[in-house]
């Protein structure tokens, strides 16, 4: 399971390669990115500490000195320079860049899929061997998740999306019932710890325009089952998370019909931040991108993330309603 910070320290695997065999770099390359080690300078690997990653590494250092290189392994811990909260990005930007794969994929074969699903389509095979290499591949990512990245929910989601037209069990939209917005009042609102760009808006949305006096928890992303009087939120199989192509964000704006003006608009920056599809093109999706990013940075609990945020998507509220 992710882990919140490299509590044990850091892995360090400094090596150097010889130059023949030429498929042998190609070969430590591919290793290295299974067991999820990513580069912090040219030839150093780093990992989080743990025996697994550990012994993960101790195989490739071996393997690289028995083909003529050299590489050590070390424990670190940085003091000056890098930071391990930059390490930590390394390492969702990287995950991040998996899921985001795997998610595409899944939504561009559901996007192929007739409307109709007939269970003796000759096609059908080949949907659901994809289906399978696409659970397999969320597993192995999940593995060498350390630090939770922020795109495996929308991956999840498509890939559960594309499970249900398969089964033929999907539901349309219409038939969701709308939310009782007076059952969503003075409410705790739970969601994954390590929160980013959909989990701080989603929460705004909810302080803003759907619970004002909302209170709200940040809970492992596995395990917790909410209490009474407790709602989830962007989590899997939360009552209110990704649903299709789509974030938290717009499901909670489409389920409580906020109609706000300026609203659109921050969810097609959310969407495009936080699915990474390039469905909406907004030329603002960068900037916000690293707005987000650097508060993660900034500020290392997610009650002070959640504070900026709402700050953050007041204004951008503030600036798109002028922009109507």
């Amino acid at each position: 399971m992710p882990q919140n910070k490299a509590a044990g320290g850091w892995l360090l695997l400094i090596h150097q390669i010889p130059p023949k065999p030429n498929y042998f770099r190609a070969k430590v390359g591919r290793r290295l990115q299974r067991v999820g080690a990513v580069a912090i300078k040219n030839s150093v690997y780093a990992l989080p500490q743990s025996e697994q990653t550990q012994e993960d590494l101790q195989w490739i250092a071996r393997e690289i000195t028995q083909e003529g290189g050299e590489a050590t392994l070390c424990k670190a811990s940085f003091i000056e320079g890098l930071r391990d909260a930059q390490i930590e990005s390394f390492f969702q930007t990287a995950r991040d860049a998996d899921y985001a794969a795997v998610g595409e994929e899944a939504r561009d074969l559901a996007s192929e899929l007739p409307k109709k699903l007939a269970p003796d389509d000759e096609r059908r095979p080949d949907w659901e061997a994809a289906l399978a290499r696409f659970k397999k591949r969320l597993g192995e990512i999940a593995v060498i998740d350390f630090f939770g990245a922020p795109a495996r929910l929308a991956a999840q989601s498509a890939v559960a999306s594309l499970e249900k037209r398969l089964e033929r069990q999907a539901t349309s939209e219409s038939d969701t019932p709308p939310p009782k917005p007076s059952e969503y009042r003075n409410r705790t609102w739970i969601t994954r710890k390590n929160i980013h760009v959909d989990r701080i808006a989603s929460a705004w949305l909810i302080r803003r325009f759907i619970d004002t006096k909302a209170t709200f928890k940040f809970v492992p992303n596995q395990g917790h089952r909410p209490k009474e009087g407790e709602v989830g939120f962007d989590m899997f199989e939360a009552e209110f998370t990704h649903e299709g192509d789509k974030c938290s964000f717009e499901v909670l704006v489409e389920r409580f019909s906020v109609r706000e003006p300026g609203i659109k608009t921050i969810a097609e920056i959310v969407h495009d931040i936080d699915i990474k599809d390039g469905k909406f093109k907004r030329a603002e999706v960068p900037g916000i991108a690293d707005v987000i990013a650097s508060l993660g940075l900034a500020h290392r609990t997610d009650e002070a993330r959640l504070d900026a945020g709402i700050a953050l998507f007041d204004n951008l509220l503030h600036l798109y309603r002028r922009k109507r």
